[in-house]
């Protein structure tokens, strides 16, 4: 089987159009029914919204948790409105790899320090499927794509099996669709001067 994973040089919103192309391309190949989409102010989920009106696949949008970083929600909820009245999902649900400080465990934190080794858009990408399965947006076993960012905008996507966080070891990342090239830590250039 012939794959192709798209590589972006930089992170962030500049590859959303890209993202959203690559989405639309294999979301029509077969099985793909819903996309899982992470959007905290709202921006991302409008142009998938928009990309996807007329299509049989349905938007499963995920914005912060209520109450994150302690803030209000950043998400409009006139958004998440007018997007469930075109039958897509909104689900604001608890964000599990940021659970550490309610559990009084680390297993949260190494978890999303773990996936963020590939990126922080494959970090959110697990994080929400999980998140979207818990809250019932998205069957477990069923295989869909989810999209997430670097701060702003899409520039991950993967094609996965779904999974609860109850049984996260049957979560499957099937294919990276496209993602940033790592960029150095911080530390990394301290190190190197």
């Amino acid at each position: 089987m012939k794959s192709r994973v798209i590589y972006f040089e930089k992170p962030g919103k500049i590859n959303t159009p890209k993202v959203l192309s690559i989405v639309k391309e294999r979301a029509h190949g077969p099985g793909i029914r819903k996309v899982v989409l992470a959007s905290t102010r709202g921006g991302t989920a409008r142009e998938f919204a928009e990309a996807f009106a007329g299509t049989d696949v349905q938007l499963v949008v995920i914005p912060w948790q209520y109450g994150f970083k302690n803030q209000p929600q950043p998400f409009p909820i006139g958004l998440a409105t007018e997007l469930q009245e075109k039958g897509h999902r909104v689900h604001f649900g608890t964000m599990l790899f940021h659970t550490a400080g309610f559990y009084g465990i680390d297993t949260p934190t190494v978890m999303a320090n773990l996936l963020r080794i590939f990126g922080q858009g494959i970090k959110v990408c697990v994080e929400i499927i999980l998140m979207a399965c818990d809250g019932g947006c998205i069957e477990e076993d069923e295989t869909i794509i989810a999209v997430a960012g670097t701060v702003t905008g899409a520039d991950t996507a993967v094609v996965a099996t779904a999974a609860p966080s109850t049984r996260l070891a049957r979560l499957r990342v099937h294919e990276i669709l496209c993602k940033p090239l790592l960029m150095k830590s911080k530390d990394d250039k301290e190190e190197q001067q």
